[in-house]
Parts: C-alpha cells; sequence; structure tokens
C-alpha cells in the first residue's frame, strides 16, 4: 500500500479522484500514467509538521500494519487531534494551526464553494483529516438518504479523509430531521436493521465507515440487549469500525446507572479506530453531553481504562460550546498524549 499524490502530481494523467492511499496495483497503473506515489517508509509526521502530503505516507503504512496484524478496523493511528470549529479557522489558514489532526462535521462542509471548503483545504495540506457525520440517521426508518450520501462521498473524494465516521442512533422520520442523536431500542430487529444499512452506507462510499456510541437520556422498556453488546455485534455484523465515546459512556453510564467499566471492557479492542473525549454538563438529575469545559477527572479515569484495553487509538477532543482559544484545545489533546505515554509507554505513539 503506497501514498498518490492525487491529480495535481500528474496533472491529471491517471484516474484518480484525488489523494489516498492505493493498493500496490493501483499505484502501478498510477504511475504508469504519470502519477506519483510515495513508499509508506519515506517519512512520518509528528505534532506541528507539515505539509500536509507529509502524512500521507504515514496513513498508508499505519493502515498496512493494522491490515497485517489482523486488526479488523483497518484504519491508520493519527495520534491526538482536535474538531475543526469556526473559531479556529484564522489560525488554519494562517498556518499556526498546529496539531496531529483534524476532525470536520461533514455537514458544516457540504457547500458549493466559498470561506469553510477554502480552511478545509488548507487543514487538508496541514495535517490528516477525518470525516464525522451528524446526519447518517443510521437508525431511521427511513430510506437512506441518497442526496446526502452523495453529499459524503463527494466530500471523500476531494478531501482524502482518514476514515468517515456516523452515530449509533437515529434522527429523522417521514423525511423530518430532529437535529439530535437520538437512541435507539436495544433489539434483535434494531440491530439487523442498522447492520443493515451501516453495510449499504460502506458500499456507496466504497470504505468501512466508524460508527459511534451516543450518550443518551432515556431507555426503552422493551430492549434486549446491553449497548456495548449491541455495539460489538453490530461491529462484527456490518463489519464496521467503533468510534468510543469515552465521555458519551460516562454520561450515560450515570444516567442510566450501568458500569461504565462493563461496557469499555466489552467493546472488542479490533474494531476501535478512534476514542473521543469531551466534557459535560451536571444538571443535577442528569448529565448532559455538553462538549464544554476541559475534559473532566473520571472521563480522564475512564480513558486511562479505553487505553489499557484497546492499546493505541487515535483519540480526539471535543469541545463545541464557549469554545476557547486553540492553544486552550490543543493542551487537551497533549494532556491526552501524556495520558497515553503514561499508560502505554513507549507504545504510546504507535498503532
Amino acid at each position: 500500500m503506497r501514498w498518490c499524490d492525487g491529480r495535481d502530481a500528474c496533472k491529471g494523467k491517471n484516474d484518480c479522484k484525488g489523494k489516498g492511499f492505493v493498493d500496490d496495483s493501483s499505484a502501478d497503473a498510477c504511475l504508469k500514467k504519470g502519477g506519483k506515489v510515495v513508499e509508506p517508509k519515506r517519512c512520518r509526521v509528528r505534532s506541528g509538521e507539515g505539509p500536509g502530503t507529509r502524512a500521507g505516507p504515514l496513513i498508508a503504512h499505519t493502515a498496512r500494519r493494522r491490515m497485517e496484524a489482523g486488526m479488523a478496523c483497518a484504519v491508520p493511528y493519527l495520534g491526538h487531534g482536535v474538531g475543526l470549529r469556526t473559531k479556529h479557522f484564522s489560525r488554519v489558514l494562517d498556518g499556526t494551526a498546529h496539531v496531529d489532526w483534524f476532525e470536520a462535521i461533514s455537514e458544516n462542509f457540504m457547500i458549493e464553494g466559498g470561506h469553510p471548503l477554502a480552511v478545509l483545504e488548507r487543514a487538508r495540506q496541514a495535517c490528516p483529516l477525518v470525516i464525522h457525520g451528524v446526519s447518517l440517521s443510521l437508525g431511521s426508518t427511513d430510506p437512506l438518504n441518497e442526496a446526502y450520501l452523495e453529499e459524503l462521498a463527494r466530500l471523500a473524494r476531494r478531501f482524502a479523509p482518514a476514515w468517515i465516521s456516523g452515530h449509533l442512533c437515529w434522527g429523522s422520520v417521514g423525511g423530518h430531521y430532529a437535529h439530535d442523536l437520538l437512541p435507539l431500542p436495544l433489539t434483535e430487529e434494531a440491530l439487523a436493521h442498522v447492520a443493515s444499512r451501516v453495510e449499504a452506507v460502506q458500499d456507496r462510499l466504497g470504505r468501512q465507515i466508524l460508527v459511534e456510541n451516543v450518550s443518551s437520556y432515556l431507555t426503552y422498556a422493551h430492549s434486549t440487549i446491553p449497548e456495548w453488546e449491541f455495539l460489538a455485534a453490530l461491529a462484527a455484523r456490518a463489519d464496521c469500525g467503533i468510534l468510543l465515546d469515552v465521555n458519551n459512556v460516562y454520561v450515560s453510564a450515570c444516567n442510566h446507572g450501568f458500569d461504565a467499566a462493563t461496557y469499555i471492557t466489552a467493546i472488542p479492542p479490533a474494531r476501535v479506530g478512534q476514542l473521543h473525549l469531551a466534557g459535560h454538563t451536571d444538571k443535577g438529575t442528569h448529565l448532559l453531553d455538553t462538549h464544554v469545559g476541559p475534559v473532566p477527572d473520571p472521563v480522564w479515569d475512564l480513558y486511562r481504562l479505553a487505553l489499557r484495553h484497546c492499546g493505541s487509538v487515535s483519540t480526539l477532543v471535543e469541545w463545541d460550546e464557549e469554545v476557547p482559544e486553540l492553544t486552550v484545545v490543543v493542551a487537551e489533546a497533549e494532556r491526552a498524549r501524556t495520558i497515553a505515554t503514561e499508560v502505554l509507554g513507549t507504545n504510546a505513539e504507535s498503532a
């Protein structure tokens, strides 16, 4: 597996739609048409390094290592990243946003042009990029939104993200979107339904996706499967990866009274391609997943457990309310790196 620099490298002579990692046969075909590919061993990327093309070989290299190791989720290890938020767009454009990687909310960039796409282009040049969607509505009974999937596929072709992720939830009914991530009844019927939809999305995008657990504030009386077993079974049936949101596990555990450690240790490590960290708000009667403030200590403790269970996994800090300066968010990502080193030692920066 090698990294293809895409159309700009060969002036349109190849058949690629953009940058990405390709298998050896595709790379050889690209080379014959004047394309440019890079062997994975030639370079690595570290925090604050650029340009973005340096990230390509690392992505290809780590993805290949995971596949060779028999990992069920063949995504690369990217380090410790942050969410791409509008408050920090100027830092991206002036080249001072030194991070391992960015996670971009796909719906914010499903537009024809303009400032947000220019920022995303610059971010992609600087470091690896991941696309995170909030409108797939994998658990809905509505048909999959083909227009949305086409926009998502177009983003993927243009920006070549390391992976794409969505949520284990539903958010639409009758063609109307609730603009929320609503929990599912955890039944065998729901499991079969969501698995078939995840498979359809992966077929449409031509790649494996990661599915994230959501925070919840109610449960269904007729649920028959613990959420952690449901998520693990979904990953196996649909052959997808898991985005394990550690804060969401903690929030839901407090709200519903289950053991967060049981949840974390029941998730198959080979399926986990990313971890999320964030803050929440104590509303007295329940915890609310607000993504505000620094990561709380109990979530850091659960992160340590997730690292011991899963090993070295790409980790992202989310901060969506009262967003501070980029340096504050990056400091949280650096704390995650420090904790990973404490837990995993020399294996913290490899996958």
